[in-house]
């Protein structure tokens, strides 16, 4: 019996021994924190590198939609520049024509009295705005100046001096002299109320004014422009850049 007690008891100190976790190992446990708070600092990481990527993209994003209204408006003034290269062209075709048909023609032909005064003056007239107009295309802005200068200077009534007058801001403008492109622009509603020019020559001088950052000025100016020209070109160029001006700046 006593040899039965004792077999019993050994085995269940065995089987005690059995039931009892084994102790972790101390140097697996720091490694096994050090891998957590590894992880956790590489999720960090990644959640910041995903954030600087986010803002990185909408800084090109922003970029890109400045570069795309840039690009606009360098389309809508190679335009205009088609355009009135048409109406020049047109305007002449039908001067040659007053002439051979053997009519008067338009003022400074055949005789006809000029805007200036002096029978057939017209044609220098004409050939000062081709020549300034020559420059303007060729990108001699100071030459494009000077020559403007010089027809609204000989021919301030003429029938091409609201184009001048517009052309001279336009001049001025590429050449970033915005204060003197706000007031050639400002001098065609002035001195052209009724000029084809008008609309466009209202929204550069909004375009002018917001480059001299006299943002309250530019935005009167370009309302004016969605308000008497709703359905032009010159009113969508005049919202979009209403767009671009601070809230509550002057």
């Amino acid at each position: 019996m006593r040899t039965l007690g004792a077999a019993l008891l050994g085995s269940c100190l065995l089987a005690g021994c059995a039931t009892t976790p084994p102790e972790e190992d101390p140097v697996q446990i720091k490694l096994n924190d050090l891998d957590g708070r590894v992880g956790r600092i590489e999720r960090v990481v990644s959640n910041q590198s995903l954030l600087d990527m986010a803002q990185r993209l909408d800084a090109a994003q922003a970029d890109v939609r400045q570069l795309r209204g840039r690009v606009e408006e360098l389309e809508n003034a190679n335009e205009a520049l088609r355009k009135q290269q048409r109406d020049l062209y047109s305007d002449l075709d039908k001067r040659v024509s007053g002439i051979g048909s053997g009519g008067a023609g338009p003022a400074g032909f055949a005789g006809a009295p000029s805007p200036t005064g002096g029978p057939g003056s017209a044609g220098g007239e004409q050939a000062a705005y081709n020549s300034a107009f020559d420059a303007l295309k060729s990108s001699n802005y100071p030459a494009a100046i000077a020559g403007f200068r010089s027809y609204l200077s000989s021919y301030p009534n003429g029938s091409l001096a609201d184009n001048a007058q517009y052309w001279l801001g336009e001049a001025y403008y590429v050449t970033r002299d915005f204060d003197q492109a706000a007031t050639a622009f400002r001098t065609v509603g002035d001195r052209y109320p009724n000029s084809r020019k008008g609309p466009d020559a209202l929204v550069k001088l909004g375009f002018s004014q917001f480059e001299l950052k006299r943002f309250g000025e530019a935005r009167d100016t370009l309302n004016a422009v969605v308000s008497r020209y709703p359905d032009s070109d010159a009113a969508k160029l005049a919202a979009d850049r209403l767009k671009r001006i601070p809230a509550g700046a002057r």
